[in-house]
């Protein structure tokens, strides 16, 4: 994946949040993702730790892995 996208390849959106569980975005923001200038795209991706943790959603990348 580019370093300009926070995509890991696991599209589901939570129903509860409206946030893709694997990246944190929006579905607006993903639709519109590749129109995007690069500024706009890394100022999202710097919100979406902060975003993800305020809804107590854990990136799917940084998830525990199951035994």
């Amino acid at each position: 994946m580019s370093k300009e996208t926070p995509c890991v390849a696991v599209c589901m959106i939570d129903p509860k949040t409206r946030l893709c569980f694997g990246c944190g975005r929006t579905l607006p923001e993903i639709a519109r993702w590749h129109a995007m200038e690069s500024a706009e795209r890394l100022a999202v991706m710097a919100l979406l730790p902060a975003r993800m943790a305020d809804v107590g959603l854990v990136p799917i990348a940084e998830s525990p892995k199951r035994t």
